[in-house]
């Protein structure tokens, strides 16, 4: 064994060593339609406005750790219910890795429950953080197992259940008087974390609800929003857990552009609403083009992508790249997923484009 290969196995843990590191395709020169972004910029005249308040940044200086300006325009503008804060994280996986790390027992193996298939990154952050993971499959439907989930919960007594809501990678939601009943039935011991990283499309939410449930945190990201490049994630819970929490969080972790960015398009909300708005409408159509197209199954979708099944979805998905477009090919993340495909929702020219590709695939 070479000193090299020593060394990383007499320090790095044996479960960091046998996974794998999160892989981002490269999408040079193909249609994007593998990552739920945004594919609108904002209007000439914005960025322009934008430009110049980036420039004036003060770049040598720490951000101001409170972030009280933006985190005030997030509180005003997103629904945060009165008397509730929010924490920033440098996305929603940042925000994940600091509600496992702060949930993480010394003395005994704390748990993390989430149905499965689902976000990756709550089982990665789990187990980096020394926590047990149980994944709960969901249903041949892809609809979430109620009895399943609330078995899991009364046997493992999980200090953290993540419900993506919508779903990712199916799209769906999951019914709302379910979720209630698993953040009543942890109780006292365990809190439910709603991931609403899709809220824009699918314009339903827990975080009015907040006052109801001292258990329940609702986690959100701009980048679905549009915004995916200034990685900004935000949360909210009861003040006393937000106050734990802002322990772990590390000092400045936001940076100084990520935050006079997030200000400035929340000052111009209603155009990345507009946007949203305009890719709900988009998904209807493409998910009924689709539809229309022989041996394709389209299941529901509140999120701005569209989970299909193929007859084969490795032969579709290479002959999609031939074509120069991306897509993600989620068939081997999960059994329920079997010649499943993911599809972003984009511009009308870009769906076009998709549905030609994805026509001559089926025909070749």
């Amino acid at each position: 064994m070479s000193p090299i290969a020593t060394l990383v196995n007499s320090t790095i843990r044996p479960d960091v060593q046998a996974v794998a590191s999160y892989h981002v395709a490269d999408a040079s020169g193909f249609i994007k339609l593998d990552a739920m972004e945004n594919p609108y910029h904002l209007p000439h005249h914005l960025r322009e406005d934008l430009a110049q308040r980036l420039a004036d940044v003060a770049l040598n200086r720490y951000p101001a750790p409170a972030y009280s300006s933006v985190k005030q325009r997030i509180r005003d503008k997103l629904g945060v219910p009165a008397g509730y804060d929010v924490i920033l994280g440098n996305g929603s996986d940042e925000l994940i890795s600091i509600l496992c790390m702060a949930c993480a027992m010394q003395d005994r193996r704390a748990t993390v429950v989430a149905p499965t298939p689902s976000f990756v990154m709550y089982q990665r952050s789990a187990q980096f953080a020394g926590m047990d993971y149980v994944g709960v499959p969901l249903k041949a439907d892809l609809t979430l197992d109620l009895p399943a989930m609330l078995a899991a919960i009364a046997e493992h007594k999980p200090a953290l259940v993540f419900l993506s809501y919508p779903n990712n990678p199916t799209g769906n939601l999951f019914a709302e008087d379910d979720i209630v009943a698993i953040i009543r039935a942890l109780d006292g011991f365990g809190l439910a974390i709603v991931d609403e990283a899709y809220e824009p499309f699918a314009q339903q939410t827990f975080m009015h609800r907040l006052p109801e449930f001292d258990n329940l945190v609702v986690m959100r990201t701009v980048s679905k929003l549009g915004l995916a490049g200034i990685r900004l994630g935000y949360m909210s819970a009861a003040p006393q857990l937000l106050a734990e929490f802002d322990k772990v969080r590390p000092p400045y972790n936001i940076n100084v552009l990520t935050q006079v960015a997030a200000e400035f398009a929340l000052d111009h909300l209603e155009v990345l609403n507009q946007q949203a708005a305009a890719l709900r409408a988009a998904r209807a159509d493409l998910m009924a083009a689709l539809a229309a197209m022989p041996d394709v199954e389209v299941f529901p979708s509140a999120a701005n992508f569209i989970l299909i099944r193929v007859p084969d979805s490795d032969a579709i998905n290479a002959k999609l790249l031939s074509h120069k477009v991306l897509i993600k090919n989620v068939s081997k993340m999960h059994s329920v997923l079997t010649n499943c495909l993911r599809i972003t929702v984009s511009t009308p020219e870009e769906n076009s484009t998709f549905l030609d590709a994805f026509a001559a695939s089926q025909a070749a």
